[in-house]
Formats: structure tokens, sequence, C-alpha cells
């Protein structure tokens, strides 16, 4: 969706090529960097490890060349326009083994879950939700006060959360919680 030649007021970038060269990548790494576009990319063909490569570079939609069609493109690019995206059921499945590598090796050994927060992060958030004060925290989960402040704080900071309110509103509304 470019009104202009410029893109001004883009909502969606469409590429279209071949395969996933270094080119290519450099190309969408940039628009990525420039104006952080979901794009919509079409191409013969795509390898597991340029699939990762191309949602790293905002790619939310992926279209075989061989079954493209006016529809077809169509949904795609208000998919993505509408923050969602469309990719064939193999490359679904790609992405899927990968989250669940990255759980497993990366995630889960260095205590974190995938919205990036260790257990003890969402045992305070929950109980935050649930109206306690810092004491009151400490005391159900056996630590104490100065711990469940930093907890807080490290929480906070990290994810840039102005206060508890934020920090308990952005976790429900992130299903964090």
């Amino acid at each position: 969706m470019l009104p202009t030649d410029d893109g001004a007021g883009a909502q969606v970038l469409l590429f279209g090529c071949e395969q996933l060269t270094v080119d290519v990548v450099t190309m969408l790494r940039r628009s990525a960097a420039a104006n952080g576009l979901p794009v919509v990319l079409v191409l013969r063909e795509i390898t597991e490890s340029e699939l990762l490569t191309a949602v790293d570079c905002r790619v939310v939609a992926i279209l075989p060349r061989a079954a493209v069609t006016a529809e077809r493109l169509a949904h795609s690019v208000l998919a993505a326009a509408n923050g969602g995206g469309v990719m064939p059921p193999n490359l679904v499945g790609e992405l899927l083994k990968h989250i669940d590598r990255l759980q497993r090796e990366v995630l889960a050994p260095n205590g974190l879950n995938a919205a990036g927060l260790t257990l003890r992060e969402v045992d305070v958030l929950r109980l935050m939700a649930d109206g306690f004060d810092t004491g009151e925290i400490a005391g159900k989960l056996c630590y104490s006060e100065r711990t469940v402040k930093n907890v807080i704080y490290g929480l906070t900071h990290r994810l840039k959360l102005r206060n508890r309110s934020h920090a308990v509103a952005y976790a429900l509304r992130a299903g964090m919680i």
C-alpha cells in the first residue's frame, strides 16, 4: 500500500524477488530500520534459516510466487496492515519448531519464560495484580521486602514501565500473567 512514490503514509511494504539473497536481506534490514513497516514478501522459495532472517527483517507474510493470486496478495497485504501475518503451513511449522527450541535451549536454562520474565517476576506481578502490597507479597513468597522491591524495580526498568500499575496492566495485556 504505497500511496506515493516515496512511500509516505505507507502501511505495508510489498517486496518481490526470486530468493532471499544477501542484497535482498540488506534492503529489508535497511527498510525495517528506516520505517519499521511490515513486509509482504513474494519469492520462489525460502529455507528455514532464511525464514528466520526474513522474520527478523519485519517480514510478516510470505507468499510462494507460484501460489500468488490477486486475492491472496490482497489478503496478505491487508493482514499485514492490520497487524497479522500470512505464511504457508510448512513455514508456520518451522517457526513453531524454532520457538520451541528457543524456549528449551535459551529461555528455560536462564529461568525465563516466553515473555522474557523470570518465575519470580511472574509471581510478584500476579500478587500485585491481586492487590497485595510489598509486605504482603514478601510474606506470601518468603522473600524480604527489599527483594520484592528489587524485582519490581528491575521489571519496570527493563520493560520501561512507569510504575506498578503500569507493570500489571502491561503484563495483563501482553498475556504474561
